[in-house]
């Protein structure tokens, strides 16, 4: 079902993917007991791309520590998690350009301590207003839904590469 080639057009392969729960791994006002129904969806595009590793973006880092939020995924996907976001309101710095922009000046901060500045990056989430407009490393999601089949198609196009 999710298989691609990597694109030799200007979309570069996603390298890290910076992930949100809510409004992308379920319906973002859901019963906690629909939390996560889109995980078997989401882990299936991560196995069709082996070389994408993931960074927990979502608010769900302010009240469970990184262990926990891995024990979310089943073992391999978990394994893929490297970190976590720091929180907007610990940033020492944020550039004049990413005040206001909340969600994407956590991701470049991350990017930048750990020294992946200049690898391709995506952030999979549902608010557009934590971006800057017409961001290339936002993939928005339908927060009222989550990422179904259609939309995690478009997303695995997209991590390798394919512009959708």
């Amino acid at each position: 079902m999710l298989s691609f080639s990597p694109n030799s057009g200007a979309v570069s392969a996603v390298q890290i993917l910076f992930l949100d729960f809510d409004g992308v791994m379920h319906p973002e006002f859901c019963h906690e007991s629909k939390h996560f129904v889109h995980r078997d969806t989401f882990e299936a595009v991560v196995r069709a791309a082996s070389h994408v590793e993931l960074v927990i973006s979502s608010t769900w880092r302010n009240s469970r520590p990184l262990d926990e939020l891995r024990a979310l995924f089943t073992a391999d996907v978990a394994a893929r998690i490297i970190g976590a976001t720091p929180l907007y309101a610990q940033l020492e710095e944020v550039p004049d350009t990413l005040v206001g922009y909340a969600r994407e000046a956590e991701c470049r901060h991350w990017l930048q301590q750990h020294g992946r500045a200049a690898q391709e990056w995506l952030a999979v989430d549902d608010r557009s207003w934590n971006f800057r407009p017409f961001n290339p490393h936002v993939f928005l999601v339908n927060g009222e839904v989550g990422l179904d089949a259609g939309t995690a198609e478009k997303l695995a196009a997209r991590i390798h590469g394919v512009s959708v």
